[in-house]
């Protein structure tokens, strides 16, 4: 990833105040481990500091650490006693203590309003994030749906149940069963980290590492497992530009039987830290009685589209679609919606992407009698495409369609009202204000051919275009906020995905879809030649719950907590303007850039726009164009 090469006095100002955060972080813990009773908020923010522009990594030695516990900031004239207001005086003076005096850091005095912080809200257990002595849960899954959110560090217990969140390393270690081989297909990896998460006495079984690099990324990659023989690696290949191997998905082979586990992270660190993700875990599947029955009739169809997802890698995976043949899989509940990069036509047109939801829908979907046109679609991702310069080119077009099929929907009948369309993407406030610090104002760039950069092995869990936010301004209209203190994670960035329809009161769910796909042609598909082609750019992935297969009737109750349902975020939704400047802000946040880098959010330019007549009466000249400017878009 290209890095700022010069920073302007508002980056240097957000860099202050995310030292400021950590300073108090760092203190917490400290006080923590020797005993000392330490007043934490359930989602107090966690966040690293930026020392400099290049030495991102997650390990900090204790040089490191004492030079982000230094203050530098000069000392008010008014100490502890000082009568200002304006929080940018707090960003820029310490109010006491010595200059270098960490142990006796101070909060400042004033601190920038947060909405989403309730300081009356009473002390509880606070969830640190250890997960080094995990052992198998028998009770575990427990969960009807077998669908799970991914824990957070620094939550507290009660957003932590063992029935509704779970870790990879729970997940790597649920069965006693000796486990014989794996596979891990995903988009990003740690080798050295995702060996730390199986259970000791696994880390030398064999692991295929399914992957979509080439060149020097691929390299970069097969070195990390050089140190670890028992660690295969395989490329799928990727003939369409532009396209990914996104999907996330675990074998996990053992000797009593098979679990599939499909989910949103990547298998690196920060991703299974302080992100919300989605995980769906399989039965344990067990082999075949009968031999000469192949087990491909059941209800969903599982088993045979997960075979053919595996044949679409070609030969050298045909090795574990011969062992999926082995294994019953008819208790699997979930339909598998995939995609596969390819034009596709004849009668795979509708195999693979949105028109394979699209079938699932028309058949086993509900009936329109009872999700009607006013049900509107909710998608809710983390990173969008390029859609085209108006919402009627894709999303209000073929993909609106899929999402609005009934099991009565028929070709001609496309005419009736069709599901309105509601989408979930962070605001600059939700950013600004999630448990990874000001370093997550970046995520909205796109730097899909840089996220494996290893002096920034985080990513982006958000990435989106400047450029592309420019052409489709329409997408706004539609931009709702993340919000998710039901979950309790408000802060935690969402890089799952999620696609349902919920009836207008929102208390009923007509189906619900976890997958890797983002809102993109490129992971969903698109229509080519006059809708005779369909074109798939990515591989992606994802589970459909439909309510008749867990017996919930027509529709899945969103307030039935006996049956842990649960949808990560809250409803109803929070449109974007809601609070006045949120769509300015997100707009500004897709159109800053600084040199050859990526320019954080000014702290500034935020007070400018949010802040009171007080605040701005300080602005310079050219804070002031650029607050004019911006309100003008």
């Amino acid at each position: 990833m290209a890095t700022p090469v010069e920073m302007d006095q508002d980056e240097i100002m957000a860099r202050k105040l995310q030292a400021e955060y950590d300073l108090e972080y760092e203190m917490s813990q400290q006080a923590e481990q020797s005993g000392t009773d330490v007043n934490v908020v359930h989602d107090q923010p966690q966040k690293r500091s930026i020392d400099t522009l290049t030495d991102e990594t997650e390990t900090t030695t204790d040089h490191s650490r004492n030079s982000r516990l230094t203050d530098t900031r000069p000392l008010c004239k008014y100490g502890a006693k000082c009568y200002r207001e304006n929080p940018m005086h707090f960003m820029e003076y310490r109010h006491s203590g010595a200059v270098n005096n960490s142990s006796t850091f101070e909060n400042p005095p004033k601190k920038l309003k947060d909405d989403h912080i309730n300081s009356d809200k009473p002390k509880v257990e606070i969830n640190n994030g250890d997960h080094s002595q995990i052992q198998a849960d028998p009770d575990q899954l427990s969960n009807k749906y077998s669908c799970y959110l991914s824990k957070v560090r620094g939550l507290n217990n009660e957003f932590s149940s063992r029935t509704s969140s779970i870790h990879i390393k729970e997940i790597l270690a649920l069965e006693e069963s000796e486990l014989i081989t794996s596979v891990q297909f995903n988009y990003m990896f740690d080798i050295s980290w995702l060996l730390d998460q199986y259970p000791a006495k696994h880390r030398n079984n064999p692991i295929l590492i399914v992957h979509g690099y080439s060149g020097q990324s691929r390299t970069t990659l097969e070195q990390q497992g050089l140190p670890f023989p028992n660690v295969k690696f395989f490329q799928a290949k990727l003939e369409m530009s532009y396209g990914t191997h996104h999907s996330k998905m675990m074998f996990l082979l053992y000797k009593n039987g098979l679990r599939i586990v499909i989910h949103t992270a990547n298998l690196i660190s920060q991703d299974w830290g302080q992100r919300t993700q989605g995980v769906w875990i399989s039965p344990l599947f067990s082999k075949r009685q009968d031999k000469s029955d192949l087990g491909l009739n059941d209800n969903t169809g599982f088993k045979q589209d997960l075979l053919d997802y595996i044949a679409s890698y070609g030969p050298k995976l045909f090795q574990w679609r011969s062992r999926i043949m082995e294994y019953d899989m008819s208790c699997a509940k979930v339909f598998l919606i995939a995609s596969v990069p390819g034009r596709h036509a004849g009668r795979n047109v509708d195999k693979w992407g949105h028109l394979k939801l699209r079938k699932i829908l028309k058949r086993h979907g509900p009936n329109k009698d009872v999700v009607s046109g006013n049900w509107p679609a909710i998608c809710q991702f983390s990173s969008i495409g390029s859609l085209g310069n108006t919402r009627e080119v894709w999303v209000y077009n073929e993909f609106r369609t899929s999402l609005s099929a009934t099991s009565t929907t028929k070709l001609s009948h496309l005419g009736e009202k069709k599901a309105d369309i509601k989408l979930i993407f962070p605001s600059v406030e939700n950013v600004r204000n999630c448990l990874e610090g000001y370093k997550g104002i970046v995520l909205w760039a796109k730097i899909q051919s840089a996220l494996y950069n290893l002096h920034d092995k985080g990513g982006s869990c958000l990435p989106y275009s400047r450029n592309t936010a420019n052409k489709q301004l329409w997408l706004n209209q539609l931009l709702h906020n993340w919000s998710a203190k039901k979950s309790g994670r408000h802060r935690a960035s969402p890089h799952i995905k999620t696609y349902t329809r919920a009836s207008p009161d929102n208390s009923e769910l007509a189906w619900f879809l976890l997958t890797s796909a983002n809102l993109s042609k490129a992971a969903w598909g698109a229509f080519e030649k006059n809708e005779t082609q369909f074109m798939i750019r990515s591989y992606e992935i994802g589970v459909l719950f439909l309510p008749q297969q867990f017996g919930d009737g027509q529709s899945f109750k969103t307030c039935n907590l006996e049956t842990h349902w649960l949808i990560p975020y809250d409803l109803p939704l929070v449109p974007y303007g809601s609070k006045g400047i949120l769509a300015s802000a997100s707009r500004l946040a897709l159109r800053m850039r600084h040199g050859r880098g990526i320019q954080l959010i000014s702290i500034r330019m935020r007070l400018a726009l949010n802040g009171s007549p007080e605040d701005i009466k300080h602005l310079g000249r050219k804070d002031m164009k650029r607050r004019n400017n911006c309100l003008k878009r």
